[in-house]
């Protein structure tokens, strides 16, 4: 039996975690390490570590049935690395602390001497055994759900990284081949209301406007306005970088950059974005 303290610590995990559980005992077991079943005289204290396997097991396919039905674009290679760096322990490591699932655990002695609440491979361990007691008390569809919103945000970057596309760090590459500042991003527009709002943001040098993007998110729009001034800057779609990696950013180096983005982003601006800006 569990006292009302654990009790009531469960109950403070569940409203973390967005999962109501009918019983609360495998979730209690989901966050038992080894250490701590060594150092009771129980016969029944179990600890998570046949959970791990199963959530392991549940966690890969949620993972990949995201990516399959959310990008029909990638391949099965490009498919497998992402799917690789989003349940790799570093990756599962970061998502428990943001669930603070180590104060949670029960260790054993030596294990929280030495630091195991903050031990990567515990709370790794740790999120895959919750995931394994969510299937077995609310079913795949909960886990699914629980799983999406919990990995959704970090899929999407680790996507953008796999590809190389983060245009964000491209181009910062590309304008410190000729000066060690770096572009800034402003927020200059929000849209909509907030539980579905969009974020239009300018990347800057100084005055200059390199590119403008869009996004449900800050990140997202941030990463889109890299994107157009890549492009514009060198048709960077199209393959052609080499020109403006060749010189061409020099131009704006010289001070002349200011009549690229006046004019042409004028244009962009005036015409897609309100575009854009009508239809939602």
């Amino acid at each position: 039996m569990m006292d009302s303290t654990r009790l009531a610590e469960l109950r403070e995990l569940e409203a973390v975690l967005g999962v109501g559980f009918p019983n609360l005992c495998l979730l209690n077991q989901s966050l038992t390490h080894t250490s701590f079943v060594g150092e009771k005289d129980e016969s029944r204290l179990q600890s998570n570590e046949r959970l791990e396997y199963l959530g392991d097991a549940v966690l890969g396919l949620a993972v990949s049935h995201y990516l399959f039905e959310r990008h029909p674009d990638l391949s099965e290679g490009q498919l497998t690395k992402i799917k690789a760096a989003a349940v790799s322990e570093a990756a599962l490591c970061k998502l428990a602390e943001n669930l603070k699932l180590g104060q949670y655990i029960l260790l054993g002695r030596g294990e929280e001497m030495t630091g195991g609440r903050r031990r990567p491979s515990i709370l790794s361990d740790t999120l895959e055994a919750v995931v394994a007691a969510i299937y077995l008390e609310c079913g795949f569809d909960v886990a699914q759900s629980f799983l999406r919103r919990l990995f959704a945000e970090m899929v999407e970057d680790i996507r953008h990284q796999r590809q190389g596309q983060d245009f964000k760090s491209l181009l910062q590459e590309k304008v410190q081949e000729r000066t060690s500042r770096a572009p800034e991003y402003e927020v200059i527009q929000e849209i909509g209301p907030d539980h579905d709002k969009r974020f239009v943001v300018e990347a800057r040098m100084d005055k200059d406007i390199l590119g403008t993007g869009f996004g449900t998110s800050k990140k997202e729009a941030e990463q889109a306005a890299a994107a157009q001034a890549l492009e514009r800057m060198g048709e960077w779609a199209n393959g052609r970088m080499g020109e403006w990696a060749n010189g061409r950013i020099g131009e704006w180096a010289n001070g002349r950059m200011g009549e690229w983005a006046n004019e042409r982003m004028g244009e962009w601006a005036n015409e897609r974005m309100g575009e854009w800006a009508n239809g939602i």
